[in-house]
C-alpha cells in the first residue's frame, strides 16, 4: 500500500520536475531579476504584517471567513515603527545577509551562528535552543540536532530561508546547498525541510508564474521517505481532490499532520509550531490562493498556527514570481513610507537588502556558471534534487505530560516508564540591579554520573528547558534534580515534565 501511494505521488509530481528542466538557461534583464528580487523582499514584509496580530491566536482551529483582517493605508509603517519585534522572521533573514555582505559567500557556518548567537534580539524554540548551545560550545550542525536541541522539528529556519531562495534564482540546490550550513544552526529532520523546501520554492519562483508547478518542483529537493515530504504531498493531492474548498484541505491536514510529538510546548496541547503542518498552511495559501496575492495572504493566514510568518512566506514566494511591480496596490498601501526604515536589530532597511540582495544573487548566479553580459543575466538552470534523508525524535512517542511546580528547588526526583523525558522550568535571579547571575543544575539518570548544566537567569540567553534525555532503554528510570549555586542570587523552578515511549500507551 505504501509503495502504491508513493509511486502515485510521484507521478503526480515527475512531470513538474520534468518541465522545469526543459530549457538549460533562464535569461532576464538586470531590472527584470531585480523586481522580482525586490518582490521577495517586500511581499514577506507586507504579508507578516497582514498576519501579525493573528500569530498563535487560533490553534486547532481556523479564523472564520465572516472575520474582516486589518489591512489599511499606513499600517505597515505603523507596526514597523511600533511593534518591531514583529519582524523576527524578517531580522533574522537580514543577519545572515549581513554575513554574507561582510564575509562574502564562503563565510564559514561558525560566523553566520555567532551573528545570532550574540545579537540583541530575543529568540524563541530552535533558535533561542541553537542560541544556548552555540554559548555552551555546541557548535553546528550539533546545536540544532534533536538529541541537543528539542525544538529540532519546529518552523525557525522555516521563517528565515528566504534569503537562500532570493540569493539562488532558478538554482534550487544552490539554495539548498547554503540552507545545509546554516539551517543545521538550529534545526534538523522536517525542522530543516522545512527552510530546503522555502529556499528552493523562492528560487522556483524566478523561473515560471506556475503556483502548482513552482510547489511540485521544490518539493523534489525533500527526500519522499520524511514525513515533511508526505504532508506536503498530502496537501497537493488534496488541493487536487478538492479544488475550491481550502476548508476541506484544512481539515485533512488536522487529521493527519497535526499532532506534534518535538516541541515540548506542543505536545498535548493545540499549540502547533512544527515544521510540517504550519509548511503545509503556506503550501494551502499558494495553493487555493492562484496567484491573487490577497486571497493568498488571506487563506495562509486563516489557516492558524504561525499565522504571520506562513502567510510572509507565501506572499515572499508569490511576491518573487508577480515581481514588485505586479503587487497590487492596495497591498504596497504605505510600503514607500517604510522601505527606508531599518528592520531593529540590523542595519538594513528594505531598500538596502532590495540592491545588497540583487548584488549577492548576482554574485551567486556568475559562482554557478551563470553570466551577466551587459544589461542580460543568463543563469544555469538546476533540476531539484533531494538533499540528504535525517529524522528528529526517531519512534518516540508522548505518553504523559505532568505538572511539577516547585520553586526555588534544592532536591527533586520523579520516577517514570518509557525512553525518554524533558523537565520544564527555569531559573530566575532573585535580586535586582546585579549583573545576570547563573544557576546550575545537576542531573543524574538511574544513578549515573551527574551532569552539570548551566542556567543563565537572562531571558535572552536562557536554557528553553531545563534539562532532557531521549534515547533510553523502555523501561523504568528514575531522574535525580540537584540546584548548584545560584544562592541567594538565583534559584531553579520546575513546572512539569514530559514522558516519552517507543510506542502509545495501549487502551484498556
Amino acid at each position: 500500500m505504501i509503495k502504491k501511494f508513493k509511486a502515485c505521488i510521484m507521478a503526480l509530481l515527475l512531470p513538474a520536475a520534468a518541465a522545469l528542466a526543459q530549457q538549460k538557461t533562464i535569461t532576464f534583464t538586470k531590472a527584470a531579476l531585480r523586481d522580482k528580487i525586490m518582490g521577495g523582499w517586500a511581499g514577506q514584509t507586507i504579508a507578516v504584517t497582514f498576519g501579525g496580530p493573528y500569530e498563535f491566536r487560533y490553534n486547532g482551529t481556523f479564523i472564520q471567513d465572516y472575520q474582516p483582517l486589518t489591512w489599511y493605508d499606513g499600517y505597515l509603517k505603523k507596526t514597523m515603527v511600533d511593534n518591531p519585534g514583529l519582524y523576527d522572521d524578517l531580522y533574522m533573514d537580514l543577519t545572515f545577509v549581513e554575513v554574507f555582505e561582510r564575509l562574502g559567500l564562503d563565510a564559514p557556518v561558525d560566523s553566520f551562528a555567532n551573528a545570532f548567537a550574540h545579537a540583541g534580539y530575543v529568540l524563541w524554540h530552535a533558535n533561542q535552543s541553537a542560541r544556548y548551545n552555540i554559548l555552551a560550545g555546541i557548535r553546528p550542525p550539533l546545536s540544532g540536532n534533536w538529541v541537543n536541541n528539542p525544538h529540532a522539528d519546529d518552523i525557525d529556519y522555516q521563517i528565515e530561508a528566504d534569503f537562500a531562495g532570493l540569493m539562488s534564482p532558478a538554482m534550487p540546490n544552490t539554495a539548498s546547498a547554503i540552507s545545509d550550513k546554516i539551517g543545521h544552526i538550529m534545526n534538523y529532520g522536517d525542522g530543516w525541510y522545512g527552510g530546503v523546501f522555502v529556499g528552493a520554492m523562492y528560487a522556483l519562483a524566478f523561473t515560471s508564474r506556475d503556483i502548482d508547478r513552482i510547489v511540485e518542483g521544490a518539493l523534489q529537493t525533500i527526500p519522499p521517505a520524511s514525513d515533511f515530504y508526505r504532508c506536503i504531498a498530502d496537501v497537493i493531492r488534496w488541493h487536487r481532490a478538492y479544488p475550491l474548498d481550502w476548508h476541506r484541505t484544512w481539515w485533512e491536514l488536522q487529521k493527519a499532520w497535526s499532532s506534534d510529538a518535538g516541541c515540548p510546548d506542543g505536545v498535548f496541547d493545540a499549540f502547533d509550531i512544527d515544521a510540517k503542518i504550519n509548511a503545509a498552511y503556506v503550501v494551502l495559501g499558494l495553493l487555493y490562493g492562484n496567484g491573487d496575492f490577497g486571497r493568498t495572504l488571506e487563506i495562509a493566514t486563516r489557516a492558524g498556527q504561525d499565522a504571520d510568518c506562513n502567510p510572509s512566506t507565501a506572499g515572499g514566494v508569490l511576491g518573487t514570481v508577480l515581481g514588485y511591480k505586479n503587487i497590487p496596490s492596495y497591498w504596497k498601501m504605505g510600503l514607500a513610507e517604510a522601505e527606508s526604515i531599518d528592520f531593529k536589530y540590523t542595519s538594513m532597511s528594505l531598500h538596502k537588502v532590495y540592491e545588497t540582495g540583487f548584488r549577492q544573487a548576482l554574485e551567486n548566479i556568475r559562482r554557478h556558471g551563470g553570466r551577466v553580459e551587459g544589461d542580460s543575466v543568463v543563469i544555469v538552470r538546476e533540476i531539484p534534487q533531494p538533499v540528504s534523508f535525517e529524522q528528529s525524535f526517531p519512534a518516540m512517542v508522548p505518553l504523559l505530560k505532568q505538572d511539577w511546580p516547585g520553586r526555588d528547588i534544592r532536591e527533586k526526583a520523579f520516577a517514570f516508564e518509557g525512553t525518554g523525558f524533558v523537565v520544564l522550568g527555569n531559573a530566575t535571579r532573585k535580586k535586582d540591579g546585579m549583573p545576570d547571575p547563573l544557576a546550575g543544575l545537576g542531573v543524574t539518570v538511574d544513578g549515573q554520573q551527574e551532569d552539570t548544566v548551566r542556567l543563565p537567569t537572562s531571558y535572552t540567553i536562557r536554557r528553553n528547558e531545563l534539562c532532557w534525555k531521549y534515547g533510553l532503554a523502555n523501561g523504568r528510570h528514575t531522574v535525580k534534580l540537584r540546584a548548584l549555586g545560584g544562592g541567594e542570587e538565583a534559584g531553579v523552578n520546575t513546572t512539569a515534565y514530559i514522558v516519552y515511549g517507543d510506542r502509545p500507551i495501549k487502551k484498556k
